[in-house]
C-alpha cells in the first residue's frame, strides 16, 4: 500500500485546510485510515481515525474543530480541519491499517501561525 498526502501550508489562527490521503497498491481491504501528527520534541499522536464502516473518533484536543472523512470508492482519506490552533502545528502523517499491517505516508507540514 502506498499512500500519498498531500494539502498541508502555512495558515493563520483561525483558518481551515483540508488534507487528502490517497491509497494505491494493494489498497483493498484497508480497514482503518487516519492521520497523526508530530510536532517538534513530541511524540506522534494520532489525530482522527475512521474505519471502512464510517465510525470515526478523535483526539480531544481537535473534537469539534477536525473532521475525518473517507471515499471508499477513491481509496481516499480526508482530514478538514478548521479554527486551526498555533498548537496544531506539525507535521500531518496518513496511515492505513490493512489485514494487521500498518502503513504510512509521508509526512505534509501545517504551520499555523500569524
Amino acid at each position: 500500500v502506498q499512500l500519498q498526502a498531500s494539502g498541508g501550508g502555512l495558515v493563520q489562527p483561525g483558518g481551515s485546510l483540508r488534507l487528502s490521503c490517497a491509497a494505491s497498491g494493494s489498497s483493498s481491504s484497508i480497514n482503518v485510515m487516519g492521520w497523526y501528527r508530530q510536532a517538534p520534541g513530541k511524540q506522534r499522536e494520532l489525530v482522527a481515525a475512521i474505519v471502512s464502516g464510517g465510525s470515526t473518533s478523535y483526539a480531544d484536543s481537535v473534537k469539534g474543530r477536525f473532521t475525518i472523512s473517507r471515499d471508499n470508492g477513491k481509496n481516499t482519506v480526508y482530514l478538514q480541519m478548521n479554527s486551526l490552533k498555533p498548537e496544531d502545528t506539525a507535521v500531518y502523517y496518513c496511515n492505513a491499517l490493512r489485514r494487521g499491517t500498518s502503513y504510512w505516508g509521508q509526512g505534509t507540514q501545517v504551520t499555523v501561525s500569524s
